[in-house]
């Protein structure tokens, strides 16, 4: 029961308080308080991102029933993957499992930077004027089914244990929410935190309208891999505090909209 009907339940669960935490400290500790993100425009961003979250949620459900850990457990019933290959003991091939599937989702989030089509489609996420706790849940569907299906992948390859993937599951959306958060930290603990982990300031500048910060500091946990191949940026060059995100292109008003977000990845430009 762990599996199955229980795995939903978890992610659901953690996912919910986190999110719920997040939303208070954003209110009692906010990083960025920016006029013209009003009450209203903010009412309307948190509705579109929201909306798209359930969307790509129940269309993922519909493709991949059992998700990612489904897919684990299909490959332990097969015997497939090389961790299981070389006879790696449990409770180390969890801990590789889990740092390999935090680089390849680095590596992926680069990639959709990198490809034109596959920008068309992140672009969504990036689109969002704000950055805030539900900026993490703004993915297109279609964003979130290619994700599902290079997951897969790997995890077949490297024979990832079921209960690995759900607890990095659990610790991608997690953090996801985390590091997008508006969210002052103190700086004490902003720098200790981000040797280890990704925090909001440091990717909060991947958010910025400056291309050069756009691409960088593409990490959601682990904060290594762009430390690694030399993709990190320490501060924004307008400072934390005066820091503009969104695309230049698509303004503050647009991208708040549910139906334009969608339609963005078939758009020109």
């Amino acid at each position: 029961m762990f599996f199955g009907i229980a795995e939903p339940v978890w992610r659901l669960g953690v996912f919910a308080a986190a999110f719920a935490v997040l939303a208070v400290l954003e209110l009692l500790h906010p990083r960025l308080e920016r006029p013209e993100l009003m009450r209203a425009v903010k009412a309307r961003r948190w509705f579109t991102n929201l909306s798209i979250v359930l969307v790509s949620s129940l269309l993922l459900r519909i493709v991949f029933p059992a998700a990612a850990v489904g897919v684990a457990i299909w490959a332990d019933g097969r015997g497939l993957g090389l961790l299981p290959a070389l006879g790696v003991a449990p409770p180390l091939a969890g801990l590789i499992a889990f740092v390999v599937l935090d680089f390849a989702i680095w590596l992926e989030h680069v990639v959709f930077h990198k490809v034109p089509f596959l920008w068309c489609i992140h672009r969504v996420h990036h689109a969002d004027p704000g950055v805030d706790v539900t900026t993490a849940l703004r993915f297109h569907p279609i964003e979130i089914l290619l994700s599902m299906l290079w997951k897969g992948v790997v995890i077949i390859l490297i024979g990832a244990p079921a209960l690995a993937v759900l607890l990095f599951e659990i610790a991608l959306n997690a953090g996801a929410m985390f590091n997008h958060a508006n969210l002052r930290l103190p700086e004490s603990a902003d720098h200790i935190l981000r040797r280890l982990i990704v925090t909001p300031d440091m990717h909060r500048i991947h958010h910025s309208i400056e291309r050069r910060e756009t691409d960088s500091n593409y990490g959601f946990n682990l904060s290594i891999w762009d430390r690694l191949f030399s993709t990190y940026i320490a501060e924004p060059a307008r400072g934390s505090d005066a820091i503009e995100t969104g695309l230049r292109a698509y303004g503050r008003v647009e991208p708040t909209k549910l139906l334009w977000s969608l339609m963005l990845p078939f758009r020109r430009g």
